[in-house]
């Protein structure tokens, strides 16, 4: 067998704990903290009611890790992450965001703070639960190169965790970064009780913004009809169990947002990720995001983002 880090016991962290097993691998699981109550449980209380198999065990100390390693962290908290990491040749991000303040993608921090090492981002449309049981599901390895994309395949693909590769990162990253935000929004138009017509025009024109931005940020448009752009964004916007979709749902009912956080442990990535993706678009017309970000930080209601919307004007689509 072959090892594997894996950085953050948190839900996704985990299921690729047991995933990675799955395929073969002796496992080193980093968690920040309860490192031992989890070795000792064999269970993350961020995944309840999954048993970490034997191949997978638990530490607390960040500078044991070395080899190939997957980042499954918040994007707010990769940089802080990444920094600690001291001996890593092969790096997987698993983060969907956009790092708030330097407006950076997460391989773009990695190439920042770990500049010799080879990166890729696993993306796609994957809930934490179904990938740690077993449950058929594709994802997408992205980096420019092949051979870290054949790597992290060979290493990670079981007969129930299909993997594609693609050279397109900026096109992977941006569709994991904007389903997010536009997540939100399914949410919100489901809380109100707008209806599925609503929500299916809201997922389709948010669509046609996540692939403006990723051609102008140098990614391709065909990136984003695949599982990282349109797959990723249907399962955001229509699984009960995305944090994005029930912080939307939640806002759309009438709850505040500080109410929201305030009774969640995960992070929900749309949060910050929505304000610093406007700022990246750099003019890139996106009337949903700019809605959900007006809708986060107080500056306009739900009813005046939905009229905002339904009165742009008339157009070919």
């Amino acid at each position: 067998m072959s090892e594997i880090a894996i950085v953050g016991a948190g839900a996704w962290g985990t299921a690729l704990a047991v995933q990675a097993a799955r395929a073969g691998n002796d496992v080193v699981l980093w968690a920040r903290s309860g490192a031992d109550a989890i070795e000792a449980s064999r269970e993350s209380p961020r995944l309840p009611g999954i048993l970490l198999p034997e191949p997978v065990r638990v530490i607390g100390d960040i500078s044991l890790l070395s080899g190939m390693v997957i980042a499954a962290v918040p994007t707010q908290s990769l940089r802080e992450v990444l920094g600690a990491l001291t001996n890593v040749r092969e790096l997987v991000i698993c983060a969907k965001g956009i790092e708030a303040g330097t407006l950076r993608l997460p391989l773009e921090i990695a190439a920042q703070v770990l500049p010799d090492t080879v990166a890729a981002v696993l993306t796609g449309p994957n809930f934490a639960h179904e990938i740690a049981s077993g449950q058929p599901a594709a994802a997408v390895v992205a980096s420019l190169d092949q051979a870290m994309r054949e790597a992290v395949m060979a290493r990670l693909a079981t007969p129930s965790f299909r993997l594609y590769g693609s050279d397109d990162p900026v096109g992977a990253q941006v569709g994991g970064a904007a389903k997010n935000v536009i997540a939100i929004a399914a949410g919100a138009v489901t809380g109100a009780g707008l209806g599925e017509n609503a929500r299916a025009a809201l997922i389709t024109r948010g669509l046609a913004e996540l692939a403006r931005l990723t051609v102008v940020l140098g990614g391709r448009a065909e990136t984003v009809m695949g599982l990282s752009g349109l797959g990723d964004l249907l399962l955001t916007c229509t699984g009960p169990a995305s944090r994005n979709f029930s912080l939307g749902l939640a806002l759309g009912r009438g709850e505040t947002l500080t109410s929201i956080l305030a009774a969640r442990r995960a992070v929900t990535e749309g949060v910050a990720t929505a304000p610093a993706l406007l700022a990246r678009a750099q003019g890139v017309d996106m009337p949903i995001c700019q809605a959900v970000a007006g809708l986060l930080d107080g500056r306009t209601t739900l009813r005046e983002a939905i009229g905002a919307l339904l009165a742009r004007p008339r157009r070919d689509e």
